[in-house]
């Protein structure tokens, strides 16, 4: 159907959707434009899961084949508090370095004869001339940004601090550190993404951030206060970073980024740039991926462009919901750590495994804990549960559209909301 596709931006989304529509059609004209330098990428490790990798075999083998190989896997979780442990087994998770991942993608997409740009910033005077312009240019897409009245674009700053790290410490299992400071907790994510490397993600909440001094240390003060926190973690091995190490640690807020339509003439949206979840439940790399196959699939699937843009808008909106009231409650229960934190590690582990549940934050985590598991042994405690739970969600989704409404017609308002590891 398109002739000419020009995708902006070099990340998972705009390389597999350039892949994707080489294997459909052979005859398309497809280039890949990414500001960056080759080989330049930021970050360390991504996650995903068994199901993914399933879909990435029925729609390219050979990449496929290459990302399993270049993976690791694990199976465990386990959740440190204070001096106690405990250990759970879970679903099968495999983390893959973005480098690593990139490069396949990219190696895969040159072989089918897609052209690669690097160094090419795309800039709102810059469009380039093509029948569908794909913008994976991530949250803060240019592309986008020049019609955000178009998009409907809206973006809400999260509240707990985090920053993104590396360390040589490779972990067995998905594991959660949870420690204990005078200013409050602060805790990690860490998770192995090669035999040599792990990414370690630490968070706290603000008044812990400023309490610890992390909102006005280095780089390099920053690394030795988490390293001297998480040390029964991380054996002795060194967290790394990405900043000079005399520059500011760089800490972020997440940013829920939503928009109200994903295309706009020949523009549509992909990955990051159309919407993003919470890191907390692993998958950003997973969804901006699922995002390619569905674009392609409906590029191929209707013969004229605007119909096809609707067909992919629908499909992924409609997948999106369950992921991004998991990504929202999942993102609230650390915000509100002290409610979970005190419980048994066995209480405190399993609700951790249950943070994406709308009906958690609505009773009291001892007697949620024993209606779990007693749901877990019979099935009309698990309906039940299940129907609390979808209609709690169905509740705070209207309320959420509802403040939507109001403080679009109320500019001078302000709304702040509230890449599963154990699932």
């Amino acid at each position: 159907m398109c002739v000419k596709v020009a995708c902006v931006g070099g990340g998972p989304a705009g390389l597999y959707l350039s892949i994707l529509l080489k294997r459909q059609d052979p005859s398309h004209d497809i280039t890949v434009h990414e500001r960056d330098p080759e080989g330049s990428t930021y970050g360390w490790g991504v996650t995903y899961w068994r199901e993914l990798l399933d879909r990435l075999h029925a729609h390219d083998p050979e990449s496929a084949r290459a990302i399993e190989d270049a993976s690791v896997r694990w199976s465990d979780g386990v959740a440190h508090v204070r001096d106690l442990s405990t250990r759970h087994r879970g679903d099968e998770g495999h983390g893959i370095g973005r480098h690593r991942l990139l490069e396949i993608l990219a190696a895969r997409a040159r072989s089918l004869g897609v052209r690669l740009e690097y160094d090419r910033e795309i800039t709102e005077h810059s469009v380039p001339d093509a029948d569908l312009v794909v913008a994976a240019d991530g949250v803060r897409s240019a592309l986008r940004t020049r019609h955000a009245d178009r998009f409907g674009t809206e973006v809400r700053a999260g509240r707990n601090p985090y920053i993104w790290l590396g360390t040589g410490k490779v972990f067995d299992a998905f594991t959660f550190a949870f420690v204990e400071t005078e200013h409050g907790w602060i805790w990690c994510y860490g998770y192995p993404y090669s035999p040599e490397r792990s990414t370690c993600v630490v968070e706290c909440a603000p008044e812990t951030f400023h309490g610890l001094g992390l909102d006005r240390a280095t780089e390099a003060d920053s690394l030795a206060l988490l390293e001297k926190l998480f040390a029964h973690v991380l054996d002795g091995r060194p967290l790394i970073g990405r900043a000079p190490a005399d520059a500011p640690a760089p800490w972020l807020t997440f940013r829920t980024l939503t928009n109200r339509s994903w295309s706009h003439g020949n523009l549509v949206l992909l990955g990051d740039a159309a919407h993003t979840t919470h890191y907390s439940i692993g998958a950003g790399t997973t969804l901006a991926l699922e995002d390619a196959i569905a674009l392609a699939g409906a590029l191929r699937a209707h013969g004229a462009l605007p119909e096809a843009l609707a067909a992919y808008e629908s499909e992924r909106r409609a997948a999106l919901l369950s992921v991004q009231s998991a990504a929202r409650y999942s993102a609230q229960w650390y915000e509100n750590l002290p409610r979970y934190i005190d419980l048994p590690p066995q209480q405190m582990f399993a609700l951790l495994g249950q943070r994406h549940s709308p009906l958690l934050p609505y009773v009291p985590p001892q007697l949620y804990y024993r209606l779990d598991r007693a749901a877990g042994q019979l099935e009309a405690l698990r309906r039940l549960k299940r129907w609390l739970g979808h209609r709690l969600a169905r509740t705070a989704q209207s309320r959420t559209l509802t403040s939507r409404e109001q403080l679009r017609d109320h500019p001078a308002g302000t709304w702040v909301n509230g890449d599963s590891p154990i699932r």
